[in-house]
């Protein structure tokens, strides 16, 4: 370790300490911009201090989630992680996770898609765990063959890494074909069909080879499904872990899991509902199983998971549930409302919107977004906020949906006026609003198992 990086330790640690302890805030992400200012090679001279190596957890949506069951199950084997929990997934923030302690047996590191080309060839992990990629943030990210160029990049840069991904996402083993076999690929998914309805705007039609159009055998949502190219030259890969007898429910998902580093076939279930988090759970095993963590002690870890970030998180507010979650794009967007559905009761919900630098200022994806699927729903009750609220307004007016706008939670339970105190509320926002709707409702509610 050089004198500098030492340096650029002791400053970071300094940072860490002055924000958690003198002025109660988070320390997630300024330590690492300080320690990287001194020392722009810090997260790679901090790499050094991990026994067994990293495992990153990358993609468009679910990032947080996978990567903190991940975590929890690593640490349930008996394993001493680092994890940026909190979900600052850029350089500063990987960086800020790995500067406690003198040394750890793995870390475990949510990367921002775009990251991922600095992050990689600098931690050197030894897998990269790719969730799925979907259009997000387009006046940041671009389109998606850019985001996808970039994580081949990334990869290419540390050939050491193995790419574990989706195989039901074409965009994801767009990737490993950009590799051209420059890193190991391994790959996971549902392989059945679940009889879902397709939803009208899929993310990705044509072969990442030819250009054609591709089939399905059968398709979940999005683009994710049982894809070939008609031409022959692309489809789903042989998959190493694979998902049967999944359950999805308003209660919880459960499904089989069988494949690598697997004896037989287990059984996983978690309390938090939707397709989506079926992937999720599945990657995250995938990748415990990699760090040699058994599906029991996985289950374990599960079992004993609760969100805390926003994600899928419940309160009650004066006796009536409220579901907070994450919806950053259509896709997510598209899940939630499907989780909505699930939910046979009548319900409220409450949709923010903001166009912060971390949220992305083009919105025009909210036209993606099949909201008018809720106007099945007679008995819903609809409030919108978010610094584009009128946007939100417009949009569900074209829905046929009627909209009032609300500029918090606390607002929004105030606008559905004397809504019976059996319909839950679902809270629905992108980046920037979810932590402030979340300290809301810590403060005006309690917290549900």
């Amino acid at each position: 370790m050089t004198l500098r990086s030492s340096v650029a330790q002791a400053a970071g640690r300094a940072t860490a300490w002055g924000l958690r302890s003198v002025l109660h805030r988070s320390a997630s992400q300024l330590p690492g911009r300080v320690g990287l200012a001194i020392d722009p090679n810090l997260l790679s001279e901090l790499s050094a201090k991990l026994s067994d190596g990293a495992i990153v957890v990358c993609g468009t949506n679910g990032k947080t989630t996978t990567n903190n069951v991940l975590a929890a199950a690593v640490e349930e084997s008996g394993a001493t992680v680092l994890c940026n929990r909190a979900g600052a997934n850029m350089e500063p923030g990987v960086t800020a996770a790995l500067l406690p302690g003198k040394g750890a047996d793995w870390a475990v590191m949510e990367a921002d898609e775009l990251s991922c080309v600095r992050i990689l060839p600098a931690l050197k992990p030894r897998y990269l765990v790719l969730l799925n990629l979907f259009r997000d943030q387009l006046d940041r990210a671009g389109e998606i063959d850019r985001v996808q160029d970039s994580i081949a990049r990334a990869l290419a840069s540390s050939p050491g890494t193995t790419l574990v991904a989706c195989g039901d996402d074409p965009l994801c083993v767009g990737v490993a074909e950009r590799l051209h076999g420059s890193n190991p690929c391994l790959f996971f998914g549902i392989d059945e069909a679940l009889g879902l309805p397709s939803d009208r705007v899929p993310e990705a039609r044509f072969c990442q080879v030819c250009g054609a159009e591709l089939d399905y055998t059968y398709r979940h949502y999005a683009q994710l499904g049982d894809f070939a190219c008609p031409n022959g030259d692309f489809s789903r890969p042989e998959l190493a872990w694979r998902a049967t007898g999944v359950e999805v429910g308003r209660e919880g998902v459960a499904f089989d899991v069988s494949g690598r580093g697997i004896d037989g076939t287990v059984r996983v279930h978690a309390g938090f509902g939707g397709v989506y988090m079926v992937y999720n759970l599945l990657a995250a095993l995938a990748g415990a199983v990699l760090c040699g963590v058994d599906p029991a002690t996985f289950q374990r870890a599960l079992d004993g998971y609760r969100p805390e970030n926003g994600r899928l998180q419940h309160f009650s507010v004066d006796g009536r549930e409220v579901v907070l979650n994450l919806a950053k794009n259509p896709t997510g967007f598209n899940q939630n409302i499907s989780l909505m559905l699930a939910d046979p009761r009548p319900k409220a919900a409450f949709f923010v919107v903001n166009d912060d630098y971390n949220d992305g200022k083009d919105i025009s994806w909210i036209w993606d977004v099949d909201f008018e699927r809720l106007g099945a729903e007679e008995a819903l009750s609809l409030v919108v906020g978010g610094h584009r609220a009128n946007d939100l307004q417009v949009r569900m007016k074209y829905a046929g949906l009627p909209a009032p706008i609300a500029l918090t939670v606390a607002d929004a339970l105030s606008a559905l006026g004397d809504l019976p105190e059996g319909r839950p509320l679902y809270v629905l926002t992108n980046y920037s609003a979810l932590w402030p709707a979340k300290a809301e409702l810590e403060r005006i509610g309690e917290r549900r198992g």
